[in-house]
């Protein structure tokens, strides 16, 4: 299902993924199956999601990010994909990111570009991350710190 004030460019959404109200979608773009794009978000060309993805509201995704399957990506995250950001002036390549296989980012955590975020890493509301971040790790804080331990269902295991 694709809303009618969406704009969506790219024919590569997979079957059962839902891309609500004013959401832009550039044609390289690359979207995977029963995937959740909420509404007012932005997905730049060089960008693949895998499936059972859900980006909540407010979320852009730029040239080199790459998401893997069941990941969530709570409202108002952002990402950068440029080090050293100048008006007008592009680098020969943008930052990749990676976010790995069911992470959880919560709600306007800030990812720095280059980055990956491991299976099933657990990063909190409003942390910066600057760094990798290992598998399983519960990040919290500015910048991001390794608070903890996760399962694969997002339950604490350890406390640090």
């Amino acid at each position: 299902m694709i809303h009618p004030t969406a704009d969506v460019q790219s024919i590569q959404i997979g079957t059962g993924t839902f891309v609500w109200q004013f959401a832009v979608i550039l044609p390289g773009a690359v979207i995977g199956k029963n995937c959740n794009i909420n509404c007012h978000t932005f997905i730049e060309n060089d960008v693949v999601i895998g499936d059972n993805v859900t980006i909540k509201s407010g979320v852009y995704l730029w040239d080199g990010i790459r998401i893997e399957d069941q990941v969530f990506i709570g409202p108002n995250v952002t990402f950068t994909n440029d080090k050293y950001p100048k008006s007008k002036q592009y680098p020969d390549a943008y930052q990749s990111t990676i976010i790995s296989r069911g992470a959880s980012i919560g709600a306007n955590a800030t990812i720095l570009g280059g980055i990956t975020i491991g299976e099933y890493a657990m990063i909190g509301a409003g942390s910066v991350v600057t760094r990798n971040v290992p598998s399983y790790a519960c990040i919290s804080g500015n910048p991001g710190r390794v608070k903890g331990k996760v399962d694969d269902k997002g339950n604490i295991i350890e406390r640090y």
